[in-house]
């Protein structure tokens, strides 16, 4: 059975005089690494995806088949990787 794994940004909300702060992407590399070491799949393909407003309070992440952009003053879009796999058996 085929399979996915995203690896998304962390978010770290800000406050009043401070901006949110989003994981740098290399970051987010070395957490798929890490993944793969610690898991013996056959990968299919590994992707990078941008999707917009995924830490939204009201969207469900990368996984949200439904990511609004409309009606908003600002949009935020996000660089995750998306690996595509099956389990080894």
């Amino acid at each position: 059975m085929i399979q996915t794994i995203d690896f998304v940004p962390q978010k770290e909300k800000g406050g009043l005089f401070k901006s949110d702060k989003i994981e740098a992407f290399k970051d987010v590399v070395s957490a798929m690494n890490d993944w793969r070491a610690q898991n013996d799949v056959n990968i299919i393909s590994i992707e990078t995806v941008v999707l917009p407003n995924i830490h939204d309070t009201d969207e469900e992440g990368s996984e949200d088949t439904e990511l609004w952009t409309g009606n908003a003053s600002s949009t935020s879009w996000h660089q995750i990787i998306r690996i595509w796999y099956t389990t080894k058996e």
